[in-house]
């Protein structure tokens, strides 16, 4: 017997259950079965849930760190150059997209330089 795991009102997988005899399962057993499937396709859906928020949540975390360090650059620029924050931003892009490298990158080969580490 197979019955399907729908989750989001697709099947995204299914309970295969198997008999040594033919015509094993009764109606009994069919609805038991559809029942646990059930269960099973929200466990699966909620293991699906967890990990899109997971994996959203370490993006948001990389996003802000990758934020709080261009922040820093952005104050070292600024304090260097005598220039406002828009300007130090745009330096700071102008130099990476003239070195090929990402944004974050340069803002933390900067922040490393004057913290003396690079």
């Amino acid at each position: 017997m197979s019955v399907g795991l729908p989750v989001h009102e697709s099947a995204a997988g299914a309970l295969n259950i198997y008999a040594t005899e033919p015509r094993a399962f009764d109606d009994d057993a069919v609805a038991l079965a559809q029942t646990f499937a059930g269960y099973a396709a929200v466990a699966m859906a909620n293991v699906h849930l967890y990990d899109s928020q997971a994996a959203l949540a370490h993006h948001m975390q990389t996003a802000m760190a990758g934020r709080a360090v261009i922040e820093q650059a952005k104050g070292i620029v600024m304090g260097e150059r005598h220039c406002s924050a828009d300007e130090a931003f745009q330096l700071l892009v102008k130099l990476s997209q003239g070195t090929n490298r990402k944004l974050r990158d340069v803002a933390q080969a900067l922040v490393d330089r004057a913290a003396g580490n690079g």
